[in-house]
């Protein structure tokens, strides 16, 4: 990214050269009844010394499509912890979250922008990532595994089919509460996986970042014969590429992090 002026320019010569010392640090930005992403995230990075993972949260409790839910993904609240983790000198800010799933992919797209703007920070989201990693891999048709309330799943699949992609299978648990998504037990995510495999999808994402998913897809990779692309394990995976980090070197998160895109 080209600096736009001096003092851009000052904190990036500066981040350059933490980097050296200090290493890579990667932010992240986290709904605050989130109990999964934190730790799944730091696992995935335990491998780089390098790296490290910092957290800032912005309220979000609820996942439907009522208006005071919608309204917990107002970017300006996102913004706001955004510059928090700016403060810490992070070399990529990502969204570890899937809201455009039913708000839009553009509000990601957006986010993204004023979060650039903001801080001088490039940045990414779960989203984004995934349907970048969909493209890659030419998965025009994919399998959709969530938590989520039957209109926000219809809705996510909705965006999809606008923008070119068919979802050939679903499964969705009807949940709402976002605490409690971190509580789905790990059998019941497998059961969801293999459901959705047997209409034979190009990939399967598991699609929501209170959801303890991650870690399943090399098992469920090597029995289905499909690729497992977790929300979580995306933002890491393109946080990494942005901050110039060999993403072969995350071992034992599936093949995302080993494949070449």
């Amino acid at each position: 990214m080209k600096p736009r002026c001096r003092f851009e320019e000052e904190t990036f010569a500066s981040r350059a050269g933490e980097t050296l010392n200090n290493g890579i640090r990667l932010g992240m930005l986290t709904p605050s009844s989130n109990t999964a992403l934190e730790p799944i995230t730091t696992a995935m990075i335990g491998g780089l010394p390098e790296v490290s993972a910092h957290f800032a949260r912005f309220p979000v409790t609820e996942i439907s499509l009522d208006k005071s839910a919608l309204e917990q993904f107002e970017i300006e609240k996102i913004l706001q912890a955004a510059r928090l983790l700016a403060d810490a000198h992070v070399h990529v800010i990502g969204w570890n979250g899937t809201s455009s799933g039913w708000l839009g992919f553009d509000e990601d797209d957006l986010l993204c922008r004023q979060i650039t703007e903001a801080t001088g920070i490039p940045a990414t989201t779960s989203v984004l990532a995934l349907n970048e990693i969909l493209a890659a891999k030419g998965a025009l048709h994919f399998a959709l595994v969530t938590p989520y309330l039957d209109d926000v799943q219809q809705r996510i699949v909705e965006n999809y089919e606008r923008s070119g992609y068919r979802c050939v299978a679903e499964r969705h648990l009807n949940l709402q509460v976002n605490f409690r998504f971190a509580g789905v037990p790990e059998d019941q995510i497998r059961s969801m996986v293999r459901e959705v495999a047997a209409a034979g999808p190009r990939a399967i994402t598991t699609f929501c970042t209170n959801f303890k998913a991650a870690h399943l897809a090399p098992e469920l990779e090597q029995e289905l014969r499909i690729p497992v692309y977790d929300t979580i394990s995306t933002v890491v995976w393109k946080s990494l590429r942005i901050a110039g980090v060999d993403t072969r070197r995350v071992k034992g998160w599936g093949s995302l992090f080993s494949e070449e895109l």
